[in-house]
């Protein structure tokens, strides 16, 4: 394996780091948020919106694209980038989340996970060999390991478990991708899921396993999953000051802006969630001046107010709050595109505005803050 990472500069005041990762289809500069297209679509926008938006890299997800429409077909397009007019930077998460989430239609074992699709019922077995074969023809720069997400609470014995299969799957997995290259003509990158619950020892042991495994990225998951959000902060914390400096640090599935900020104070370099594109669709939208709800009938006559007034992207340059609330109250479908796209800038945005301030040298002072603005309810 080999490091598509290269650490730029790490902050004097905290570990807030610049960085570039390097892969066959662009480079990607760190800190970075990266959108979701689960099911190789970011959902409501088109590939063009996307590069309008200045996103430098995307994910898709395995589970999802191994149900449909299956990663064969994916391969058969030439890759994942292919397959959606894509033609940049790409991760795909390994699904061990998606299937870990099912509850009640999974079953895990030390082979891996039997599982009945949510949408036919069907039964179907991931294995580590069976993920990685998985992500080779969806083709992503970028490819997980697969793991098991710890659940929160978990006791320690419970979270011992746990990591021994997220542990010798990693394995297991590596060993396959050794034995069987990339198809598509260019390199994907592994990376290893850190895990261990909320217990640091366990987060430690974790670390200095996969070390010896050497992925070439580290994830942390199994965040985000209930726990107090200081708690959060504390295990990401803990695990950037055990991690590789040279090696990129991902934290899966976070969060809000202010939960971004706050990661990549503790040192963390890449970070993924569905929330603007959630909330989106529930008329809530991310603004420079606090979180908005445009849904309220105070809004139904701001005419000449965009949802940000501070931003520069397409719905916020031609559309004002009230537009918004007709096209949300009407179900009209445009209405979710165009906050979409608005979310997304505005987290794309932040993170070019983070990168500005860490190479000035003053990221600690500006989150310090916009921290408490973003999080305030705008008016």
């Amino acid at each position: 394996m080999s490091n598509p990472f290269e650490l730029k500069k790490t902050s004097e005041k905290s570990k807030a780091r610049l960085g570039v990762i390097h892969t066959a289809h662009g480079d990607v500069t760190t800190p970075i948020f990266m959108p979701v297209g689960t099911e190789a679509t970011v959902k409501g926008i088109t590939s063009r919106d996307i590069k309008e938006l200045e996103a430098e890299i995307i994910l898709a997800n395995t589970y999802h694209l191994y149900l449909r429409p299956g990663t064969k077909t994916v391969a058969e397009a030439g890759g994942v980038q292919k397959f959606m007019a894509w033609n940049g930077p790409m991760l795909t998460d390994s699904g061990g989340f998606q299937v870990w989430s099912l509850k009640d239609l999974r079953h895990i074992t030390a082979e891996g996970v039997e599982f009945r699709s949510h949408l036919d019922g069907s039964r179907h077995l991931f294995t580590p060999e069976s993920v990685m074969k998985a992500e080779r023809e969806i083709g992503a720069d970028i490819i997980m390991a697969f793991d098991e997400c710890t659940p929160y609470p978990s006791t320690v014995e419970e979270a011992e478990k746990s990591l021994a299969y997220t542990l010798d799957w990693t394995r297991r997995a590596k060993a396959w991708l050794d034995a069987n290259p990339p198809i598509h003509g260019y390199p994907q990158f592994f990376f290893g899921i850190v895990q261990g619950g909320m217990h640091k020892e366990l987060r430690k042991k974790s670390i200095e396993a996969l070390k010896e495994i050497g992925p070439d990225g580290y994830a942390m998951g199994g965040l985000s999953v209930g726990e107090p959000v200081e708690t959060m902060y504390e295990i990401a914390d803990f695990c950037t000051s055990l991690l590789p400096e040279d090696r990129a640090r991902y934290v899966m599935g976070v969060g809000t802006p202010w939960n971004l900020l706050e990661l990549i104070r503790r040192g963390v370099d890449m970070c993924d969630c569905i929330l603007p594109n959630k909330n989106a669709q529930d008329g809530l939208v991310y603004t420079s001046v606090g979180v908005l709800r445009y849904k309220g009938a105070k809004f139904a006559h701001q005419h000449d107010a965009p949802l940000d007034p501070n931003c520069d992207c397409y719905c916020c340059k031609n559309y004002s709050r009230a537009y918004l609330r007709h096209l949300h109250k009407t179900k009209e479908p445009l209405g979710w595109t165009l906050a979409t796209i608005h979310n997304l800038r505005f987290y794309i945005r932040l993170m070019q505005q983070a990168k500005a301030h860490i190479a000035s040298g003053d990221f600690e002072e500006w989150s310090d803050a916009i921290i408490p603005v973003l999080k305030q309810d705008a008016v």
